[in-house]
């Protein structure tokens, strides 16, 4: 599997162009965004319980902007060098979605509250998949991984409401 490796084949959902407004009403909604951006990491809190620390690295190289997705799987770009990416600031656009600013310029796509969700759920995928990315690039990851600094700090990635696993 070329770009759209793996991750597009178990998680197309991730990946549509626009989600069902059916489906997406009956989706969890944030009731808190909390940037920590000494530590560099978003925490959204969902009215289902759940609880995501998402690092400023692993949003900014999953961006949903055509510039980093691409048109199309095979046009998504790789995104290296951003292992100390920030967060200047968070806009909310509408009642649906926010708009995050990077202090590397980056600032297209927006991160609708689907895809933030999402993106919390399956972190480990997504992360090992963009690692093994980077590795068959030839591109060696600077500093340390975001997600083992939330662990060692006593933090998890994801938690999930009481009827789901956390992890």
């Amino acid at each position: 599997m070329g770009q759209s490796t793996l991750i597009e084949a178990l998680y197309p959902h991730l990946f549509c162009e626009s989600p069902d407004p059916r489906r997406f009403a009956m989706r969890p909604h944030p009731v808190e965004l909390n940037l920590h951006q000494q530590s560099r990491v978003l925490e959204v809190l969902f009215d289902d319980g759940a609880r995501f620390r998402l690092p400023c690295e692993y949003l900014r190289v999953y961006s949903p902007s055509a510039e980093v997705r691409g048109h199309s799987p095979a046009t998504a770009k790789l995104q290296v060098g951003k292992e100390g990416v920030n967060i200047l600031k968070l806009e909310p656009v509408g009642r649906y979605a926010v708009k995050i600013y990077f202090d590397d310029g980056h600032s297209s796509g927006l991160y609708d509250w689907d895809y933030l969700y999402k993106l919390g759920r399956a972190w480990q995928p997504l992360w090992f998949d963009y690692l093994r990315r980077l590795q068959d690039a030839g591109y060696p990851r600077q500093g340390p991984d975001p997600f083992e600094v939330l662990k060692a700090r006593g933090e998890l990635p994801a938690e999930l409401p009481d009827s789901q696993a956390k992890t």
